[in-house]
């Protein structure tokens, strides 16, 4: 099912960091993040109901990133 909230999202495991660009155009970097965490995300019928039960106010952020 298509975000009404994420865009896309992309996770690099080398630096345990989820990369999420918002519809908005904004895109943060969230640190810490569990890969098994991402893939939990990856596999959520909402990404934006996951982001915000798991990920918001939970994980360190820079952002917005240009």
């Amino acid at each position: 099912m298509p975000s009404t909230a994420i865009l896309d999202y992309a996770y690099r495991p080398e630096q345990h960091a989820l990369e999420i660009t918002f519809i908005s155009g904004r895109r943060y970097r969230y640190h810490d993040v569990p890969e098994a965490l991402y893939r939990d995300m990856r596999d959520a019928f909402s990404k934006g109901e996951f982001f915000n039960r798991h990920i918001r106010d939970r994980f360190a952020f820079d952002g917005p990133l240009t």
